[in-house]
């Protein structure tokens, strides 16, 4: 939490014209990761700078993968799936559930030793559903809090670990993803099962780098794999982040007057849940040029000004848009009608307890919109509009959807905006544009 405060002001007419958003951060956090297992250079275009995606780089550059950077793209230069070395110090993941996750799977199977930390707010993020299953596969992983928090480390394996089968409690592709990448050590097959489909980035780039994955309904199950068997893109290009598309999405929506093209951005149908709801809501949202890079479809998202009204949806689709719930709940209060979130209760372990922030913060700017109890969330739309302080709590989708909410609104002071170089550094100069 910092002292600094941003402003946004009201937006008086309509927004027009082309906007380019920065790289998806799912996709860029994956890229490095299995980049640093090929053995030959592998150039990354449209690599994704913010914080969490640095994270990450940083990571794989202390575990000895060689990365350049030119400011533009990068190129990975690793050394094969056994090409790892110890780090030299402890590695930081920052802010960046992503990197700990997905690198907690990497790394359960190598014969070295590795301790993670990471900030104030990562550090009373629950790890113990990532650890639990791969302790199960043969790890030794040990945390704070009996294995709960950081700081984490893991023991350099002393034999290999083996696969599993696992049945997730929820569907997460954080979890799912450390676990196929420590199934590419395993020995036997590691098949994993979803109450519901999550995102699937890391299968779609697996099956780019040769890696043999089977699909059966919400099952998906990995074979261990040698470097022989990888089959290394020479390039890899990086989607805009339908994450970040969202938020101008919304405003244009809700703007009167709005029609806005957005370039080359990434509509994984794992992660489109939000277009979806908006267009039941009565958004006029059309996907054109569309197209396929390393296994993922890019489309321009067309948008015109579109007259909402409430809708109610709930835990089978909350995976394909568990990040933009802080912006549907933006539209949501800007629609005719009640709006019902069920089915939530992940948002409560993200960066925040974004539920009940939500709750905090959103009812400053529209007081009595917004209630939440255990799980659900619940909006009444077209509620009196005020000018408010709010705190972003350090999250950074958090400060970006009150910064939306201002602008469609009577404006807003946002405390602690700094937060969203994690995910988008170039927001609040794209709002101001």
């Amino acid at each position: 939490m910092t002292d600094e405060i941003k402003t946004i002001k009201k937006i008086e007419r309509g927004m027009t014209g082309e906007i380019k958003i920065p790289g998806d951060k799912s996709i860029s956090h994956r890229s490095v990761i299995l980049s640093s297992l090929a053995t030959t250079p592998i150039e990354i275009k449209n690599f994704l700078r913010g914080a969490d995606c640095l994270s990450t780089l940083e990571c794989m550059r202390a575990l000895s993968v060689q990365i350049e950077d030119d400011g533009k793209n990068l190129l990975v230069t690793g050394h094969g799936l056994h090409g790892l070395k110890e780090p030299e110090s402890i590695l930081d993941a920052g802010n960046s559930g992503t990197t700990l996750r997905l690198l907690l799977g990497l790394l359960a199977s190598q014969r070295f030793f590795t301790t993670f930390t990471g900030d104030k707010s990562l550090s009373k993020r629950p790890m113990g559903r990532v650890i639990r299953p791969l302790s199960k596969m043969g790890a030794r992983i040990y945390g704070r809090a009996g294995g709960k928090y950081l700081p984490i480390t893991i023991l350099p394996a002393s034999k290999k670990i083996h696969g599993i089968a696992y049945e997730m409690p929820v569907s997460s592709a954080q979890v799912k993803s450390a676990l196929l990448l420590a199934g590419l050590y395993s020995v036997g097959n590691t098949t994993i099962f979803e109450p519901y489909p999550s995102r699937d980035h890391t299968e779609r780039m697996m099956e780019a780098f040769g890696v043999d994955l089977e699909r059966r309904g919400n099952s998906i199950t990995i074979q261990p794999i040698t470097d022989e068997q990888i089959h290394a893109p020479e390039t890899i290009e990086v989607p805009g982040d339908i994450s970040s598309a969202m938020y101008w999405i919304v405003l244009a929506t809700i703007l009167e007057g709005s029609d806005i093209l957005i370039r080359d951005v990434g509509i994984n149908p794992t992660r489109t849940g939000a277009i979806d709801i908006l267009k039941a809501m009565g958004a006029n949202i059309d996907l054109t040029n569309i197209r396929t890079s390393s296994g993922e479809q890019f489309a321009d998202v067309h948008v015109t000004s579109a007259k909402l009204h409430g809708t109610s949806f709930g835990e089978e689709i909350i995976p394909r848009l568990i990040d933009e719930i802080p912006i549907l709940a933006v539209a949501a209060a800007f629609a005719d009608g009640e709006t019902v979130i069920t089915g939530a209760s992940e948002l409560r372990v993200k960066e925040t307890d974004r539920l009940s922030v939500i709750t905090t913060e959103y009812n400053r700017l529209m007081p009595g919109a917004f209630k939440d109890t255990d799980s659900t969330l619940t909006i009444i739309g077209g509620r009196k509009i005020k000018m408010n302080h709010c705190s972003s709590h350090g999250d950074h989708r958090i400060a970006m959807s009150l910064a939306i909410f201002g602008a469609l609104g009577e404006g807003v002071d946002i405390v602690d905006p700094s937060c969203v170089d994690i995910s988008y550094p170039e927001f609040y100069e794209t709002l101001g544009s």
